[in-house]
């Protein structure tokens, strides 16, 4: 993996955990060598990771949307940056620049783009892993509601299954690192009635 796309909260969350875990990753990412791209905010978690793989020497580019960039969220220090006119292609670009996903704990814009990651390797549009870094559990949740739509018919359990959840950054690259997409189609056949 050359670059990875972070998804997170421009908000900081009410766990400390949130912010170390945060920093930890971000440390984590720009000690491999990897490439960080996320939406170019120095706002709550989106700051803090930014900080923390730029004060490690890593490389740190921001995709952020005009809006954003004319409220002035831009972080400061970035590599580089991109601005685009909208969230839509704000995601497009960010999915094209990276090898793989990672969502830290967020608001409704990190579980939309989780989510859409998530069904662009679901459908083939892209190989690409995505992963969750669990910090305080945050995303079980998330695993109890993917549970139920396997159980409902809704979702094949591979695909329940491919979301890579792990509470340690390390841990995390590592199992993105040895990613696979699954083999299987995401219809599912009906029950005959």
């Amino acid at each position: 993996m050359r670059s990875l796309t972070v998804f997170c909260g421009s908000n900081f969350g009410t766990h400390p955990r949130y912010s170390e875990d945060a920093k930890a990753l971000g440390r984590e990412i720009a000690r491999r060598g990897i490439r960080l791209v996320y939406g170019g905010s120095a706002k709550g978690l989106m700051g803090v990771i930014a900080d923390s793989a730029l004060a490690e020497g890593g490389e740190v580019i921001g995709v952020i949307t005009r809006l954003l960039h004319e409220l002035g969220h831009m972080h400061p220090g970035l590599s580089t940056y991109e601005i685009t006119e909208d969230m839509r292609s704000r995601k497009a670009r960010m999915s094209e620049l990276a090898d793989g996903f990672i969502a830290l704990p967020g608001g409704l814009g990190t579980f939309e783009e989780l989510l859409e990651a998530m069904t662009l390797t679901q459908l083939g549009e892209h190989h690409k892993g995505v992963a969750c870094l669990n910090t305080a559990q945050f995303f079980v949740p998330l695993q109890g509601l993917f549970a139920h739509g396997v159980q409902e018919g809704f979702i094949k359990a591979e695909h329940s299954q491919m979301l890579i959840v792990e509470d340690n950054p390390g841990a995390l690259l590592d199992a993105l690192g040895r990613w696979q997409a699954p083999v299987v189609n995401k219809w599912i056949e009906p029950a005959k009635r």
